[in-house]
């Protein structure tokens, strides 16, 4: 019935966003225990993974792989997000940091114009073709996931969660080269110091601060304004 399916579709596009809040969840839990590196490269499997399953739908004449694929894609982008932006600014020295973590935004958004140019009935977005589009998420995937290996985990997360601190001194030497870094090790020891006698606070306990009250109604609201605006329906 018609009916039927437009509320399966309707489940197969917005299922993405349910599997996006339980990846994003997790995020914090799951780096403090195996780091950022090793949590993006288990994500690359997760999302190669999703691209297969969604790629193969058609030939498995199953819908529900298509809803199967789109909530684990939702899962391994609401832990990528997060992570993304944290190890990149972690492993950035910290005159480019705020510009590596602007870089992130700009690649996140261009990725999506590329998605929509590409879905086009011209392009991938055929009949016959879409099964290639939906696997199409796995090729940055399976690029990072071949070259990551090559960099060390964060030097902030080596220090301050692993106390590993002449594997924090190589990590840094092998990103930023050999000279004088101790000014950023110092930073590094003052953030730990810092985190001491700081509560790391739950969403729940977040939302329930009356001083992050203010902060959070604007995030709300311009991050409502943007789903709102209408980019799902272009």
């Amino acid at each position: 019935h018609q009916d039927n399916l437009l509320f399966l579709w309707s489940f197969i596009v917005s299922i993405t966003g349910i599997g996006g809040l339980l990846g994003s969840s997790g995020s914090r839990y799951l780096t403090v225990k195996f780091g950022k590196r090793k949590c993006l490269l288990c994500n690359n499997l997760l999302m190669i993974t999703a691209g297969l399953i969604m790629g193969c739908s058609k030939m498995a004449r199953s819908f529900e792989m298509i809803l199967i694929g789109r909530f684990v894609y939702g899962i391994s982008t609401g832990l990528c997000v997060p992570l993304h932006h944290q190890y990149l600014g972690e492993i950035s020295p910290r005159k480019l940091r705020g510009f590596a973590n602007s870089t992130a935004s700009f690649f996140l958004s261009l990725g999506k114009a590329v998605g929509q140019i590409i879905g086009q009935r011209e392009l991938l977005g055929s009949q016959s073709l879409w099964p290639i589009l939906m696997a199409s998420c796995a090729v940055p995937a399976l690029f990072q996931l071949v070259t990551l290996p090559f960099f060390p985990e964060t030097p902030p997360y080596l220090f301050m969660q692993k106390g590993d601190q002449e594997g924090c001194k190589k990590a840094i030497r092998q990103l930023w080269g050999e000279g004088c870094h101790q000014a950023e090790i110092e930073d590094i020891m003052k953030e730990k110091a810092t985190m001491k006698n700081t509560k790391i606070l739950s969403v729940l306990e977040l939302i329930k601060e009356p001083s992050f009250r203010r902060q959070l109604c604007i995030l709300t609201t311009v991050s409502a304004t943007v789903q709102l605006c209408g980019i799902s329906a272009v």
